[in-house]
């Protein structure tokens, strides 16, 4: 069934992560407590290998507080109530609750429940069991941190670039399809596709961002984060200055949609106007490149770059309202790019 299947894999080298944080603590539980199933450790340590040794850290407080909640509960419930069965669902709802009250993550929400209902299931006959389980959960939760911190921890800056530089090559694009619909007749239809790219572009700012708050989550206390700081803040800033030019180029797709005429093509002052837009978009996507490690090269190097605006001095009657809007606008573009607009 599809709904069964991610649509990607998570790479292998977490698979083996996890695999070897599972089996470390298995052995270690064997080894220090003599137990002969610490199967809990191994659950520990395969939900705690985690994308980022940030969320390695986070799942493994919040295994370790369900399970002590649970084993609390259930001493108590057991020196007032005993162990009758019809105790099990008591403690199910009262374990939601406290969670509830507590305002606990959903991971630990579930766990107090789940160690409760061990703890009585398999406890009741087996001397130490709750306390074991604990300790069990808390080798489980330090052995899959430091191994997903120790062994090649997991940084999440390639796809928060490729996020990033795909939002830049949209934002170019849709600048170029403005270039082209004052060059060239458009119908209704192309009108229409490219208000609909454009409309786009918020949604892909979005991801985006959430990309680079990925990316950033793991670098904590990942002992590689200072070697990768400088390329994150590159991104960012990239992103700061894209975030403003999707909100301007949203608003100019809709200008050119609603003020559209076919004889746009034949006012020259519109030509100038969409070689500018071509310009833009160039100068657009060489900002997004990478960075090279030496002094970088202006963004002009390439071609010419954007000129100084335009000056129109008597518009066409029929399309001064788009024309002067699209000469601020692209004054507007022209200054974020070029980065005389914080």
């Amino acid at each position: 069934m599809a709904s069964l299947r991610a649509s990607s894999r998570s790479p292998l080298l977490q698979v083996l992560k996890t695999s070897v944080a599972a089996i470390i603590a298995w052995l270690i539980c064997t080894v220090t407590l003599g137990q002969p199933l610490p199967i809990f450790a191994a659950i520990a340590a395969l939900l705690v290998v985690q994308p980022s040794v940030n969320q390695s850290l986070a799942k493994g407080i919040e295994r370790s507080v369900g399970v002590i909640f649970g084993v609390v509960l259930t001493y108590a419930a057991g020196i007032l109530f005993g162990h009758s069965s019809w105790i099990v669902l008591g403690i199910i709802v009262v374990s939601l609750l406290v969670a509830w009250a507590l305002r606990l993550s959903p991971g630990s929400a579930n766990q107090i429940p789940i160690s409760a209902m061990l703890v009585i299931a398999i406890g009741t006959n087996t001397p130490g069991y709750a306390v074991n389980r604990v300790i069990e959960t808390v080798i489980g939760a330090i052995v899959g941190l430091a191994v997903n911190a120790i062994i090649v921890p997991p940084v999440l800056l390639t796809p928060a670039h490729g996020a990033v530089v795909r939002l830049a090559e949209r934002v170019a694009d849709t600048l170029s399809s403005f270039a082209t619909a004052l060059r060239t007749p458009q119908s209704a239809q192309e009108l229409a596709a490219m208000l609909a790219a454009a409309r786009q572009l918020p949604a892909l700012r979005n991801s985006a961002t959430d990309a680079l708050v990925r990316a950033d989550e793991s670098l904590m206390l990942n002992p590689r984060r200072a070697r990768y700081r400088e390329a994150l803040e590159r991104d960012r800033d990239l992103l700061d200055t894209l975030g403003i030019l999707v909100t301007r180029v949203t608003g100019m797709a809709r200008a050119l949609h609603d003020n559209y005429d076919t004889g746009l093509a034949d006012d020259r002052f519109v030509g100038s106007i969409a070689l500018e837009l071509d310009r833009a978009a160039h100068d657009l996507r060489l900002l997004a490149r990478d960075s090279p490690s030496t002094e970088p090269t202006p963004i002009t190097a390439e071609l010419p770059a954007l000129t100084a605006p335009l000056t129109i001095a008597l518009p066409d009657p029929d399309n001064w309202i788009l024309v002067g809007s699209l000469l601020e606008d692209l004054r507007r573009v022209r200054e974020v790019i070029i980065g005389e607009v914080a």
